[in-house]
């Protein structure tokens, strides 16, 4: 019987790597500021998959109203990649560094961006929100989020669903139906 820790060991002797660092997974890179659209740029030069989530935004300029497309997670671009591929993205100029604990890059939930992906494509309307961690736990019932937990939050007779990405530390809020959730336990 070999140990967890002798196997790795003789895996990387050989070469290989483990099954982590092969895996294809969700990452957050934090860019310069301003700098998201550049970075999904050259990710896309380099056929690396990435995630730009936007929101439209209306601005008044003196003469004009302009509707710009902003990142709905201002500072973060969203990759997909194995662990061994990381420094392909690292290498993009703008990409800081990405997001983990111990100077190892921390996977988010695939759930949570696959839905995202999915419900922002679908035309679901979304905009940030300021980081909630605690309120009126809630889970998705039916729709492209189904599944999906977040809080319930209310703002002038509207019900928003706000999910947070806790690894960034970041929120995002969208109108929904009540009838669409129940309450988590």
């Amino acid at each position: 019987m070999v140990s967890n820790c002798a196997q790795l060991n003789s895996e990387n002797e050989l070469g290989m790597q483990p099954a982590a660092y092969r895996e294809q997974r969700w990452y957050a890179a934090y860019t310069s500021a301003n700098h998201e659209k550049r970075v999904a740029e050259q990710l896309g030069i380099r056929e690396v998959e990435f995630f730009l989530p936007a929101y439209a935004s209306v601005r008044q300029w003196k003469d004009r109203r302009v509707t710009l497309q902003m990142p709905l997670f201002p500072g973060y671009v969203f990759v997909r990649m194995a662990l061994r591929d990381r420094s392909q993205v690292q290498q993009v100029p703008g990409v800081a560094y990405l997001v983990g604990f111990g100077g190892s890059p921390a996977a988010l939930p695939q759930g949570e961006i696959e839905a995202l992906r999915a419900s922002l494509a679908g035309g679901l309307r979304a905009e940030p929100h300021p980081y909630l961690k605690v309120g009126h736990r809630v889970r998705v019932k039916t729709g492209p989020l189904q599944g999906l937990q977040g809080i319930l939050v209310r703002k002038k007779n509207v019900s928003r669903f706000v999910i947070s990405l806790d690894l960034i530390m970041r929120s995002v809020a969208a109108e929904i139906d009540v009838e669409e959730l129940e309450p988590v336990r």
